[in-house]
């Protein structure tokens, strides 16, 4: 079997590093972009759109180009080799999957028009008044909540998740952990439209969609991890203690070895997953995701304290970059579940494999 990438997927991944390095050269470029709202770059959104990145995985009768979830999985490795805060995932993604799968406009996604937020979790209802729905409830947090042209919002009708839209919604801007930018959404009688029948069980339509975005958020980890492992290598080389490089010292290229083992552990693992999704199997990819996300949030932690670990006290300040992989790379491993809920879905699910003779 071949695993390596075909001309046109290469094309892809290069069109987007040429763009994202140009303006995430340094941490710089990030701290300024995410120093308030929107909290990213409109301009480096607009050429994404341009070059029709926000499309990709939209069908072409709705301006898109049809691409699967491999793909996608490199826009997102290349966003998180520079740690660009663009919302490709949160947008397009996964709003833009549950908007699609609901048989809505996606149209204005693609060509960089309309930016929607997904606001999801317990605490938003669904009610009709006066023959139309209103929200009530909130959020926090939703990502890039604040720029958002668009909610696309899961709320409970007696009992049951539903999927409305809506632009209306009082919203409160914060900064995130990661330096990223969010907002509390609240609503209070907010009208929205409902996407598809808001009687009809919505649950299994919004898990694919959130298994589509846990998939490429473990492909932006997966260019985090890659990322903070070559710096701290360089460092390793470049660094002198004693009159020699650190690298000279076999415990500390023992440990970077480790750093390469957790990668490549998660890259097999994340491209497994992605192959699940491209087969179109809605359950299979959901446990496939659930995988994924569970080894990169392993990995991801293992390479992101190492990397700091290894470069002493300068990983930890805020002027160097390696700290701030590592600050990626956790949120990454807390957005749409993190370790013990993946691990626990899939231990409820032992069960159903059946058992394995080792001796046949």
């Amino acid at each position: 079997m071949d695993f390596d990438y075909t001309d046109e997927q290469r094309a892809i991944r290069e069109a987007v590093r040429s763009l994202l390095s140009k303006t995430y050269a340094t941490i710089d470029g990030r701290r300024h972009a995410t120093a308030d709202d929107p909290g990213f770059d409109e301009a480096v959104w607009a050429r994404l759109a341009e070059m029709g990145v926000l499309g990709l995985p939209f069908p072409e009768a709705a301006g898109g180009i049809g691409a699967g979830p491999v793909e996608v999985g490199l826009v997102a490795e290349e966003i998180g080799r520079v740690l660009a805060p663009e919302p490709f995932v949160e947008a397009v993604v996964l709003c833009g999957g549950l908007l699609a799968r609901a048989g809505a406009d996606v149209s204005g996604i693609a060509d960089g028009t309309v930016l929607p937020a997904y606001v999801g979790g317990p605490g938003v209802t669904a009610r009709r008044a006066g023959g139309a729905w209103v929200l009530d409830g909130s959020v926090s947090p939703v990502l890039n909540g604040a720029r958002a042209d668009l909610l696309v919002v899961v709320a409970d009708v007696d009992g049951t998740p539903a999927l409305f839209t809506t632009k209306e919604g009082e919203r409160t801007s914060f900064s995130t952990y990661d330096g990223g930018r969010a907002a509390r959404v609240s609503f209070d009688g907010v009208a929205a439209e409902p996407l598809g029948d808001p009687a009809a069980d919505a649950t299994g339509l919004v898990n694919y969609a959130r298994a589509l975005a846990q998939v490429a958020y473990a492909h932006e980890a997966l260019g985090a991890m890659e990322r903070a492992l070559e710096i701290t290598r360089d460092y390793l080389r470049s660094r002198h203690q004693f009159g020699k490089p650190l690298n000279a010292f076999q415990n500390l290229t023992f440990r970077a070895s480790d750093m390469y083992v957790s990668l490549e552990l998660a890259r097999s693992t994340v491209l497994w997953a992605s192959m699940v999704l491209e087969d179109g199997d809605e359950i299979e990819g959901i446990e496939a995701a659930s995988r994924a996300k569970l080894r990169v949030a392993e990995s991801g932690r293992h390479i992101g304290q190492e990397a700091i670990q290894l470069h002493g006290g300068i990983g930890l300040t805020m002027e160097y970059q390696v700290g701030h992989y590592a600050l990626r790379l956790t949120t990454i491993e807390h957005l749409l579940g993190d370790r013990r809920h993946h691990l626990a879905r899939l231990a409820a699910t032992v069960g159903t494999h059946g058992a394995v003779d080792p001796l046949r």
